[in-house]
């Protein structure tokens, strides 16, 4: 299938590579650090990237808990099989330590005319071997970074990817990093051949996974694309969710309990999440907070906050920040029994009688994303944060708050998100905005008003509303 997207990560990974190209620096070498979630395709970024520069290469794909000895004696193979020019002078001998495997590789690497060094999934190759982060750091150091070599190291365990680079880590400040996230939904659109309203909720049930939005094939419409995935238990959709947890958290852990207790429906509190996750064994206020914690470095849960004049951290909602799991969570976990038993159709029958509804919650935190995205070079160029605002009893909600600081010093706007495709914000919408805005610590009368609303609005009724079309080029 035609590559799709991603053209912002592969400017970057030019870049570098020019850097090596030219070779200016003293050390002749780059190092990128590209983590992301599982099966969010970093591979497929990194193989496309190798295929469009045309250099010599090697890509080396480590396993989990692998043998040691093995494990490196497949570091040698695949060196010594690679087409970089020098790959006929690694020895046969078996490397016994990780700082040889990496020595034998760069003997492969030439000193003369570029090429790239590709090593995915790092952590699982380091984590067999004690220190193993000071070694990469030494063979880089003496050897690796001396040759014009762009070398990729590639991660889906995003808190010790980005513990290699911290600054009381042996590798920090040797490499770049580069953040892979979830397809945005303007690449989404391109690869399921979908726009407005349709494009959108193609990115809500695909997560933004590349192998999951490249089974929507041409024509189909939602219904039909959940229909084709709920059809086995094989299908990307089901498997996906299943696979990016079970390579993180263990089924019984406290963290999948977690996150199965906030599930993919919308936000709850501290104390809903500890009352869903205790039943007959009470979870301490401690062990609960560790855990919120854990997951929120791990980028798998947010925290928000009301966005006011008013710090409002006791008002915090915790919400599923992994777009490839809002959906599953919500629709695809509660019904993999079903599934496994050939009865899908309990499953889509269920997301597609409730998919309005759940859509008016999951596509705030993308509407806010993309409304913050078109800030700059807009009537509102001063605003650097937004978000929504809600007081302890949730009424009234305000769905958009732009301000430039959190807390604000200055509201440049509050508004509303109707995701309605065909009934267009009405005088109503907008009088109630108005009403409800002034119980936003800082908001005066007459406070600016903006909307979103894919049917777009009646004339006049607020300052500015934006449609799902105009969304779209937030990501541009």
């Amino acid at each position: 299938m035609t590559f799709v997207g991603r053209d912002r990560e592969l400017s970057i990974l030019n870049k570098h590579l020019d850097r090596v190209r030219r070779g200016r620096r003293l050390d002749k070498g780059v190092a990128v650090i590209i983590r992301g979630r599982r099966r969010v395709g970093k591979s497929r970024l990194a193989g496309e990237f190798v295929r469009r520069a045309g250099l010599p290469h090697l890509h080396f794909q480590a396993s989990r808990n692998a043998p040691q000895i093995e494990e490196l004696s497949h570091l040698r193979d695949v060196a010594a099989a690679s087409d970089l020019p020098n790959a006929s002078a690694v020895p046969e001998a078996a490397p016994t330590t990780l700082t040889a495997a990496l020595q034998l590789l760069a003997l492969a690497i030439p000193d003369d005319s570029p090429s790239i060094v590709v090593i995915d999934e790092l952590p699982w190759l380091l984590e067999g071997f004690a220190g193993g982060s000071g070694e990469l750091q030494r063979v880089w150091d003496h050897t690796l970074s001396r040759k014009p070599v762009l070398l990729l190291l590639l991660g889906s365990d995003l808190a010790m990817m980005e513990n290699l680079t911290r600054h009381d880590q042996p590798f920090h400040g040797r490499a770049v990093e580069l953040v892979l996230g979830a397809l945005n939904p303007r690449e989404i659109a391109e690869f399921t051949g979908t726009s407005g309203v349709d494009a959108f909720d193609a990115h809500l049930v695909t997560g933004g996974q590349p192998l999951v939005a490249e089974t929507w094939e041409a024509g189909m419409n939602l219904a039909d694309f959940l229909r084709d995935q709920y059809e086995d238990s094989t299908t990307a959709m089901v498997v996906n969710g299943l696979r990016i947890l079970d390579s993180e958290f263990s089924e019984t852990s406290l963290a999948r309990r977690v996150l199965t207790a906030i599930g993919g429906r919308g936000e709850r509190t501290f104390t809903a999440i500890q009352q869903a996750v205790s039943g007959a064994d009470p979870i301490s206020s401690t062990s609960l907070t560790r855990t919120l914690g854990m997951l929120r470095d791990k980028r798998v849960v947010a925290a928000d906050e009301p966005l006011s004049m008013k710090s409002s951290t006791k008002d915090r909602r915790y919400r599923i920040d992994d777009p490839a799991l809002r959906f599953w969570l919500a629709y695809v976990e509660p019904h993999l029994g079903a599934i496994d038993a050939g009865r899908g159709d309990i499953g889509q029958a269920a997301a597609v009688r409730d998919f309005s509804r759940w859509r008016g919650r999951a596509i705030e935190p993308v509407v806010r994303e993309a409304v913050w995205r078109l800030m700059p070079g807009s009537a509102w160029s001063q605003v650097t944060e937004v978000g929504g605002w809600w007081p302890r009893t949730n009424r009234p909600e305000i769905d958009l708050v732009g301000a430039d600081a959190r807390p604000a010093k200055n509201i440049g706007f509050v508004g509303t998100i109707k995701w309605r495709p065909d009934k267009p914000l009405t005088a109503r919408d907008a009088a109630q905005l108005q009403a409800d805005a002034l119980s936003i610590p800082g908001v005066e009368p007459g406070v600016t008003a903006v909307g979103v609303c894919p049917a777009g609005a009646e004339g006049g009724v607020l300052d500015h509303v934006w449609t799902a079309a105009d969304l779209l080029e937030a990501w541009a």
